[in-house]
């Protein structure tokens, strides 16, 4: 395919040599090409470098982050973020709405530009997938926390088992606003292959009875040709793993046909519009990714309605402004480290459906609190993460995911008034059969079946549900180790061939169907004759419950409260502060 395109390639193209430059900021060059009806004239690109947001090097002996060309792109001060918008794709097609210049990635670089309404598509061929490789994390600690570390890996090595530290995130300054997520995490120093490391992780499990997650790394990158074709299906340029598309005026683009909600029952395609410029690269997986790159008011606009009623008080939906923003600064380094992009654009990250999803309520909140972020009180940008529903009480970050305390993610009760005299979750089924004055619940938006919900599963729906588990016919349920919300971090699963211990909020939560929460009570139901016929889960809650609760959010915007004094009470006593 390659071989029998390079001479059209000589003819459409004209190319001049240049300096390799990271593909976040293609070089200078021009290009003259003609493709079916269509004029594209030369013009000069850009001359331009990107800031790169400042990373601490790693001290001596610990392992480097994954290479990766992605970064938070500040000119002009405000952070323009790489958002993925799909990948695993073998053809996408997009159309500019403004007039198109595009680059194409390679040792030398090519420029290509077109009218508005333009359509153009680009496949994948001679995909290779990345070359991965795992390492198993034993723990997570804070940055500051060097004496802690020096504990575990003392403790580590004690048992035998060799370690190294490995710093995760990111040291990036924004307009004066130093932002500091980083954390480390200790290593096995061992590299496997995904398949070893899930029987050394067994291993661990069974010798030490410690439970640990897996920390991938690229150890050679995914590989492919782009081909990029005009609307009559002509040629008009390859290029090796990368395309880079800018609209000369800003307009952004239309992209069909938008894989979204993959994983969940709403999974589908939909025809978007975006803010911004896009690269098409290759993923993991040796097929297409495309990436928006969006400045991250803009982002924030597709963003936050997908995640909070547009119609909600707009104290409210300021207060999502805030977290959202805050949320995909924290984030930066952390996730999809072995993506070409900083954050997705689903649940795992935050829903964003960009020009497409904005309204007109949510883009207001986020101008109205354009470029500000919380900021805990010794100084350091909050996670500031958010769920649906509380019911009625906020729970600690750890309990949910592990790692670290973050003093600023501490669960609390959720009311408006007074505690005194009120039920807590200590006592989990009084607590959920009270009459409380949760903002949730208080708030026009609440839905009862989200703040207080059942659940019931027959044996027969058990047994299929926990078969992987190999315990057999199953008995007995129980859930424990519960936080201050009440929600439970263990679920064991008692079977006629064993028992066995299922870890983790959302692990419980999805192995029943995706419950609404932990924050649930399991009892057996009996038939009149005693035998068992099923379990009936109640609880309370919608979400993980961390951080801000949205729907109490809206609550406390009823009662008269502003957006700094709702982030204030959910993020124990963060400010709100401009960042850029």
């Amino acid at each position: 395919m390659l071989k029998a395109v390079l001479p059209l390639l000589a003819l459409l193209l004209v190319t001049c040599a240049a300096p390799r430059q990271p593909a976040s900021a293609p070089a200078p060059e021009t290009l003259r090409s003609e493709s079916s009806s269509r004029a594209h004239h030369a013009v000069p690109a850009p001359s331009h470098k990107p800031a790169i947001p400042a990373l601490e090097a790693p001290p001596p002996g610990e392992l480097s982050g994954p290479d990766s060309l992605k970064r938070l792109d500040f000119r002009g001060g405000e952070p323009q973020v790489p958002i993925g918008l799909m990948q695993g794709r073998r053809e996408v097609r997009f159309s500019p709405k403004g007039r198109m210049r595009l680059r194409f990635g390679g040792e030398a670089e090519r420029m290509l530009e077109a009218p508005a309404g333009s359509m153009w598509t680009v496949r994948v061929t001679d995909g290779t997938p990345a070359e991965l490789s795992a390492r198993i994390q034993l723990e997570e600690l804070p940055f500051a926390d060097k004496e802690g570390l020096a504990e575990m890996q003392a403790r580590w090595q004690a048992r035998g088992v060799a370690v190294r530290a490995h710093v995760l995130g990111a040291l990036y300054g924004i307009a004066g606003k130093v932002i500091d997520n980083r954390r480390y995490l200790l290593l096995l120093d061992e590299e496997l292959t995904p398949k070893q490391a899930t029987e050394r992780q067994a291993e661990l499990l069974r010798q030490f009875g410690v439970r640990t997650t897996l920390f991938e790394e690229v150890r050679a990158p995914a590989r492919a040709i782009l081909e990029l074709r005009d609307e009559a299906g002509n040629v008009a340029g390859l290029a090796q793993d990368n395309l880079f598309v800018e609209t000369l005026d800003g307009a952004g683009f239309d992209v069909r046909q938008v894989e979204h909600d993959v994983g969940y029952d709403n999974h589908g395609f939909e025809d978007r519009s975006f803010r911004g410029t896009l690269q098409l690269s290759v993923d993991r997986h040796g097929t297409l990714a495309v990436v928006n790159v969006v400045k991250l008011e803009e982002l924030l606009k597709g963003l936050v309605p997908s995640e909070i009623y547009a119609r909600a008080h707009p104290e409210a939906l300021k207060a999502q402004a805030v977290t959202a923003r805050g949320e995909v600064l924290a984030k930066v380094g952390i996730k999809h480290l072995a993506d070409p992009y900083l954050l997705c654009s689903e649940q795992h990250c935050a829903v964003y459906r960009g020009r497409t999803g904005e309204a007109a309520s949510t883009s207001a909140a986020v101008e109205a609190t354009r470029g500000q972020g919380l900021f805990s009180s010794d100084g350091k940008l909050v996670d500031s993460v958010y769920s649906a529903m509380c019911g009625g009480h906020t729970e600690d970050n750890d309990v949910v995911w592990g790692g670290p305390p973050n003093p600023s993610l501490r669960g609390r009760p959720d009311l408006i008034g007074p505690a005194e005299g009120l039920p807590t979750p200590a006592s989990l089924a009084e607590y959920l059969q009270a009459e409380l004055p949760a903002a949730c619940r208080l708030s026009t938006f609440a839905r009862a079946g989200k703040y207080r919900w059942e659940k019931r599963f027959t044996v027969e729906q058990v047994n299929a549900l926990t078969a992987h588990l190999a315990v057999g016919p199953v008995h007995a349920l129980s859930l424990g180790e519960r936080g201050v919300s009440g929600r439970a971090r263990t679920l064991t699963v008692a079977g006629e061939k064993g028992v066995t211990q299922v870890r983790g909020e959302l692990n419980i939560r999805r192995l029943f169907g995706m419950l609404n929460s932990a924050m649930a009570l399991v009892e057996e139901e009996r038939d009149g004759e005693g035998h068992l016929t099923g379990w009936r889960f109640r609880g309370g809650g919608w979400g993980h419950g961390v951080g801000m609760c949205q729907t109490g959010a809206i609550g406390r915007a009823e009662a008269g409260q502003r957006y700094q004094d709702i982030l204030r009470f959910y993020f124990n006593g963060a400010e709100v502060a401009s960042i850029y």
